[in-house]
């Protein structure tokens, strides 16, 4: 079978699905963790259950102005890594040893979760400039890797 997608990428197209339930309306992310090549949880970015959506109340963040990628704490959603965290969590499932693939590179915080999460190696296809995430990554020995391509 000569068309038969990679695991990896079979993977990413899943993170990038995914990614389409997002209601952030600054940057749809989606993320996925597989072991044994199994998917064990999704994520993907959008305010809490039982909150308003930023689709229909507007972006806290555009609202002051705040640039991507600073003070990740006046934002109304959780990111798509930390979902796949509370979505395993929820239903008793173990991250250890996981590979996370994940539509944008991981932010700090998302990083530090994963990290104590104890997964093996984040793939993702789209970068996301935070050296001090990936000065983190590489201390903690978790493989990441860029995928180029096409994944939707």
């Amino acid at each position: 079978m000569p068309n038969r997608l990679p695991w990896p990428d079979y993977f990413m197209r899943i993170a990038h699905l995914v990614a389409q339930r997002s209601t952030c309306t600054r940057r749809a992310v989606g993320a996925i963790a597989v072991r044994d090549k199994r998917i064990l949880a999704t994520g993907y970015n959008g305010v809490p259950s039982n909150i308003s959506h930023c689709e229909e109340v507007g972006c806290l963040r555009e609202k002051l102005g705040i640039p991507s990628g600073q003070r990740h704490e006046l934002c109304r959603g959780l990111h798509a890594e930390q979902n796949v965290i509370i979505q395993a969590a929820t239903h008793g499932l173990d991250l250890k040893e996981c590979d996370i693939y994940c539509t944008t590179k991981p932010c700090i915080l998302c990083t530090k979760m994963l990290i104590n999460c104890d997964v093996r190696s984040i793939f993702y296809a789209e970068d996301y400039n935070d050296e001090l995430s990936e000065e983190m990554l590489k201390e903690a020995g978790v493989n990441y890797v860029y995928m180029q391509g096409e994944f939707i």
